[in-house]
C-alpha cells in the first residue's frame, strides 16, 4: 500500500476533527470521521466566536492564584466550582499551581503564540474551497476593563509586547467612538484590529464538513468506546460495529481522555465547562465583540442574535446546566448594554484543558499510528486550522518548521 492509500480515522466531528479531516484529505488520504453526536451540538458551536490570534498569555499567570478565592466567593466572577467535582479536580489543581510559576507561564505563552501567529493562514487555505456569505467579519476584537486589577491587564500587555503581538491600547473616547452603545463602566482597554469573529460558528462548521463529504470523506455518527490493535493497526469499536485504520486522530476535546486512559496515558485533561445566552434581534447594538476582561465574559453579534459567552465552572462532563452561570451572564451583559430583552438559548459546552494550558498535538506516546489533537482549552476554534494543519504534516512525515516538542504528550510522562 502506498503512504497515499492510507486509511485514516478521526474521532471527533468539532472545528479540531473536521479541519484535522480536510488536511489530511488534501495530501489524499482516504479519511472517516467519528462522532458521538452531530458537529452541530459541540463547544465548536457555541463558542464565542473569535479568531484571536492574539491570545498567547495562559490562564497560568503568576498573579491568579491569589485571585482565585475572590473569583469563587463572588457570585458575579468570573469562576465557578461544582463542589461535589472538588475531589476530582484536587491532582488537575495542583498541577495547574506548578505551572502558574514566572518560567511556566511564559513556556506556555512563547508556545502558544507560535501557534497562533499562523492561525489565520491555515483557516484561510479552508475557507478559500467553501462560500463563507458573510459568515466571518473582519472587524476586530476590543476587550475593554475598570480600574480593578490593573495590575493584570499590564501583566498581558507587557507579555504580548515581549512576543511582538500587535496590540492598540485605547482610551474610554476611543472605546467610546469604536461601540458607542457601551454603557460608560470602562476605563480603558485593548483593540486587535486584525482578529476576526463568526457570524455563525455551526454553520461554518456544518459548511467545512460538507465540503470534505463532498470530496469523497465519510462522517459516521457512532460512540467510539474502545481502542486496540492488529499489529500496530489502530482498531475503533463503537457498541456494533469495528473498524480498522492505518492511523487514526483522536480529536474529540473534553471526550478525548476516555480514549487515551485506554492507549495507556496518564494525561491530565479535565473541563471547563463555558455557557452562552442569546439576546434575539440585538446584534445591531455593537459592531464586533467585546470582551469584558474583568469578569472574564464577552458579547459577540452574530446571526442567532447577541451571543453572550464566558465563565468557567470546573464541574466535569456530567454535572446539570448551573442557573447561576445563567443569570450571571444576563446580569453581565445588562452592565454593558441598555434595553436587552428575555434571554433566548440557554447552552452548556466544554472546554478541553490541561494544567499547562498548552494543547496535546502529535503522536501518542506509545504507539506510533495514534496521533491526538486536543485540550486547546479557549482557543479551540481559533487553533482548529492550524493543529489540524500540523498533524497532517506529521503523518506525511512532513517537516512544519516548528517546535512541536512542547504540545506533546510525553511531557505528562
Amino acid at each position: 500500500m502506498t503512504e497515499k492509500n492510507l486509511k485514516i480515522g478521526v474521532v471527533g466531528a468539532g472545528i479540531q476533527g473536521v479541519c484535522t479531516a480536510l488536511f489530511l484529505q488534501k495530501k489524499g488520504y482516504q479519511v472517516i470521521i467519528f462522532d458521538r453526536d452531530q458537529p452541530i451540538n459541540s463547544a465548536s458551536y457555541g463558542n464565542a466566536g473569535h479568531f484571536s490570534p492574539y491570545a498567547s498569555v495562559p490562564l497560568n499567570r503568576t498573579d491568579i492564584v491569589s485571585d482565585v478565592p475572590t473569583m469563587l466567593l463572588s457570585s458575579r466572577g468570573p469562576l465557578a466550582l461544582k463542589w461535589n467535582y472538588v475531589p476530582k479536580m484536587i491532582p488537575w489543581f495542583l498541577k495547574f499551581l506548578l505551572n502558574c510559576r514566572q518560567e511556566r507561564m511564559m513556556h506556555t505563552a512563547k508556545n502558544m503564540h507560535q501557534i497562533l501567529d499562523q492561525s489565520l493562514p491555515a483557516f484561510d487555505e479552508l475557507f478559500e474551497e467553501i462560500n463563507l456569505e458573510g459568515l466571518v467579519e473582519n472587524k476586530g476584537i476590543l476587550y475593554v476593563w475598570t480600574d480593578k486589577n490593573l495590575k493584570s491587564r499590564e501583566l498581558e500587555n507587557k507579555i504580548k509586547e515581549e512576543l511582538g503581538v500587535k496590540q492598540q491600547l485605547v482610551n474610554p473616547k476611543e472605546i467610546h467612538d469604536l461601540e458607542p452603545n457601551l454603557k460608560p463602566f470602562y476605563h480603558g482597554g485593548v483593540y486587535y484590529d486584525y482578529a476576526r469573529h463568526a457570524r455563525n460558528p455551526r454553520k461554518i462548521l456544518t459548511k467545512l464538513l460538507e465540503n470534505f463529504i463532498n470530496k469523497g470523506g465519510k462522517f459516521l455518527k457512532l460512540n467510539i468506546q474502545d481502542i486496540n490493535f492488529d499489529e500496530d493497526k489502530p482498531v475503533i469499536r463503537s457498541e456494533t460495529q469495528r473498524f480498522i485504520f492505518d492511523k487514526l486522530v483522536i480529536a474529540c476535546g473534553a471526550f478525548s481522555k476516555k480514549l487515551t486512559d485506554k492507549l495507556h496515558e496518564q494525561i491530565p485533561l479535565d473541563t471547563e465547562r463555558g455557557y452562552h445566552v442569546h439576546f434575539k434581534d440585538c446584534d445591531h447594538l455593537i459592531s464586533r465583540p467585546v470582551v469584558h476582561a474583568n469578569r472574564a465574559f464577552g458579547l459577540t453579534p452574530m446571526e442567532q442574535g447577541l451571543r453572550v459567552v464566558g465563565t468557567i465552572e470546573f464541574g466535569g462532563l456530567d454535572n446539570p446546566l448551573s442557573k447561576s452561570r445563567i443569570k450571571n451572564l444576563i446580569l453581565n451583559a445588562n452592565d454593558m448594554l441598555e434595553g436587552l430583552p428575555e434571554h433566548k438559548d440557554e447552552w452548556l459546552g466544554f472546554r478541553p484543558s490541561l494544567p499547562d494550558f498548552l494543547p496535546v498535538i502529535g503522536p501518542s506516546k506509545n504507539y506510533k499510528n495514534v496521533f491526538y489533537s486536543f485540550g486547546h482549552h479557549h482557543l479551540g476554534w481559533t487553533l482548529g486550522a492550524i493543529s489540524g494543519k500540523i498533524v497532517s504534516m506529521m503523518i506525511a512525515n512532513e517537516n512544519t518548521n516548528l517546535n512541536l516538542k512542547p504540545y506533546s504528550s510525553l511531557r505528562f510522562s
